[in-house]
């Protein structure tokens, strides 16, 4: 494993990771779960296994997967990487909620003891670093909410889970489609709520050069503050908002996406969107190179540097991209290209909130990164 020159960042106990870890997500392919697209594009697994294997001879060591990516598909390919690594050189971060079989919650204690076994026989591991809750949803009135608590604490005494997670505000993917705005939860005071209920060790939250603050509780401070004074750990995943802000994709051929691809259901995939993209990127590309690996390192390292004690996660489809974004990342920004590649992602976020709804076909919920 190669030693990364940057500073180390906190999971759970010492500040021993590599800032950049590795989402894999994208590596689990199609799938659909709650009538809905929430998976990626096919991804030959033999080029999966070897970015996984290229990340870790490189430094990473958290990776980051979940029950629901590929219904499994995603963890059994991190089965391969840990066959090949020791189990102690990283650290494996799972969630559990999205996925209900046939249960009436996915956080019926059943459930979740299944779900927790069925990633650790996926991932060929006995334990796992981190579990998280994948959404809040834990019934009418929080029905299952403090058996499901309970269900986790017991896992973590026993050793089976080192830490308990949760996400940052978020909407619930279903709600989106089955509940107008007036009807829907705030995110952020849910957020706080359950926050105090499951105190989590590591808080995961979507953060991007697009992203706006995000501000939480009383004091009025931004989530990754909020998190730190309460001495958790912070994940932030999507940087490159699912790979929109490597502007790789053509507004005047806009992608076609199969069954069981998430980014059929955003509106920022189709033509109007894309094109305002790639006009709003074209200031990065002539000051820090024209590929689509050139604006994907500038997002990551400002993504690195606005939030210095987070672990930045990225995904990935091959090994080269594995190995260009951990190579770009050693480099920190000036700060006067911070402050330029600032700007420029400001402007462009004007222009995306004018445009409307992220989610396709969302009835009414604002834009959410």
């Amino acid at each position: 494993m190669t030693a990364s020159p940057l500073p180390q960042r906190r999971l759970i106990g010492k500040w021993d990771e590599h800032p950049l870890g590795v989402g894999c997500w994208p590596v689990g392919g199609p799938a659909s779960n709650l009538n809905l697209a929430m998976g990626w594009a096919p991804v030959e697994e033999n080029a999966a296994v070897d970015g996984l294997l290229k990340a870790h001879a490189m430094g990473a060591t958290v990776f980051d997967t979940a029950d629901v990516y590929g219904l499994g598909h995603s963890q059994r390919l991190l089965r391969k990487m840990l066959a090949q690594v020791p189990r102690d050189s990283v650290r494996i971060t799972s969630k559990i909620g999205y996925f209900r079989g046939t249960g009436p919650n996915a956080y019926t204690p059943l459930n979740v003891h299944h779900q927790v076994q069925q990633s650790l026989e996926n991932l060929g591991t006995d334990y796992l670093d981190v579990l998280s809750l994948h959404n809040t949803d834990f019934g009418p009135r929080d029905d299952y909410l403090e058996d499901a608590l309970e269900t986790l604490r017991a896992l973590r005494r026993i050793g089976t889970v080192k830490a308990i997670g949760m996400r940052g505000p978020h909407r619930l993917a279903t709600d989106r489609y089955t509940l107008d705005q007036a009807d829907r939860e705030n995110k952020r005071d849910r957020f706080v709520y359950l926050f105090d209920r499951v105190k989590p060790e590591v808080v995961f939250t979507r953060y991007s050069p697009l992203t706006p603050d995000v501000m939480l509780g009383e004091e009025d401070e931004d989530i990754l503050s909020f998190a730190a004074r309460r001495g958790v750990a912070t994940v932030i995943y999507k940087p490159l908002v699912q790979g929109l802000l490597t502007g790789k994709y053509d507004p005047d051929a806009p992608p076609v996406f199969g069954a069981g691809d998430i980014r059929s259901r955003k509106s920022w995939f189709t033509q109007p969107a894309l094109a305002v993209i790639h006009r709003g990127l074209q200031p990065l590309r002539e000051r820090f190179g024209p590929s689509a690996q050139d604006l994907a390192s500038v997002a990551l390292r400002y993504c690195l540097q606005r939030c210095p004690d987070s672990i930045v996660l990225t995904g990935f489809t091959s090994p080269d991209q594995i190995e260009a974004n951990y190579a770009a990342v050693n480099e920190p920004l000036t700060p006067q290209d911070s402050a330029f590649a600032r700007e420029t992602y400001e402007a462009l976020r004007t222009e995306l909130d004018g445009l409307g709804e992220f989610v396709l076909d969302e009835t009414s919920a604002k834009v959410d990164l």
